[in-house]
């Protein structure tokens, strides 16, 4: 017996795991945010069990400051890879992705969208990981940057890139689609 799975079954079953994963980077970004919030202004205490049990008291005792930036480095990552899966379960949800006609502007603006968000991940990701570990240097003890959420960088960077030139390709295809279309 062969089951036969259509691309219309693989994009419902892609959409609902989008959803699942949009949702979990949703809380992963609110609890990074709120933790910042709540050692900064409520209890500086919170920066000992910081989000998912890292370990920020050293950076906090050695300057709020500094804490206050590899947190925003923190945030920023994580915010760009929940907008990064709001623009994929936007494009599912809302149908605009035909396989009859691939190329159009709106699926080249989200490859575009993608990609700028995936440079922007890696950006941040490699910046934050980067003062993680010039913090090491200073003597600070710091988490992993994995349990910062702020390890791939070069993965994001190279998939931002990647993205790109598939951009370049759909608009490629565009003009070519479009040029036919007037010939006929």
């Amino acid at each position: 017996m062969e089951i036969k799975i259509t691309s219309k079954t693989m994009l419902k079953v892609l959409e609902i795991l989008s959803w699942i994963i949009f949702v979990g980077l949703c809380i992963e970004a609110g609890g990074i945010i709120f933790n910042a919030f709540y050692t900064l202004a409520i209890n500086p205490g919170g920066a000992k069990n910081y989000w998912m049990g890292a370990d920020l008291s050293s950076l906090y005792q050695f300057d709020p400051v500094f804490f206050f930036v590899e947190i925003f480095f923190m945030s920023m990552a994580a915010v760009t890879k929940a907008l990064l899966f709001y623009l994929i379960v936007k494009l599912l949800h809302e149908n605009r992705l035909s396989l009859s006609h691939p190329f159009n502007n709106y699926v080249k603006r989200f490859i575009q969208n993608m990609s700028y968000l995936s440079l922007g991940i890696g950006l941040f990701s490699h910046f934050g990981g980067n003062y993680a570990e010039w913090f090491t240097k200073q003597g600070v003890i710091m988490p992993s940057i994995d349990s910062l959420k702020l390890g791939g960088a070069d993965v994001w960077i190279f998939m931002g890139v990647t993205l790109l030139v598939i951009a370049q390709i759909f608009k490629r295809g565009i003009e070519i689609q479009s040029e036919n279309e007037l010939t006929i």
